[in-house]
């Protein structure tokens, strides 16, 4: 059920990104200028806005009911209870830890001090 919302919500997405950007802008962008002569306040609706506002209703919809099979799915589980179980045991004998306290790169010699010295 969840999955199949999602692939609708996702496909309504898209649809309303295509609308919205094939819409004839009045003016300017990002709504500037188109405010003179006969312009009323309210424009005229074209079929493009009706898609626009049914492709949007349906978006805020499929939002909605995404957002209450989630929660439902998750009833009863809490971020604290996730957080006091204990992490799986890593398998320590495949690989050595490395020794963090000697960062230097190996001596040339055994007998060649860890740490330069000027003379």
């Amino acid at each position: 059920m969840e999955n199949v919302v999602l692939i609708i919500h996702l496909i309504l997405a898209l649809g309303l990104i295509a609308v919205v950007l094939l819409q004839r802008s009045e003016g300017g962008g990002l709504g500037m200028g188109g405010g003179g002569g006969g312009a009323s306040g309210r424009p005229p609706a074209t079929p493009m806005s009706k898609v626009t506002w049914i492709l949007g209703a349906a978006f805020v919809v499929t939002s909605i009911t995404l957002t209450i099979v989630t929660a439902q799915k998750s009833a009863g589980v809490s971020v604290l209870d996730r957080l006091s179980a204990s992490p799986p045991a890593l398998n320590q004998s495949t690989t050595p830890a490395p020794d963090l306290n000697n960062l230097l790169p190996p001596a040339e010699g055994d007998d060649a001090p860890l740490v330069p010295t000027l003379d």
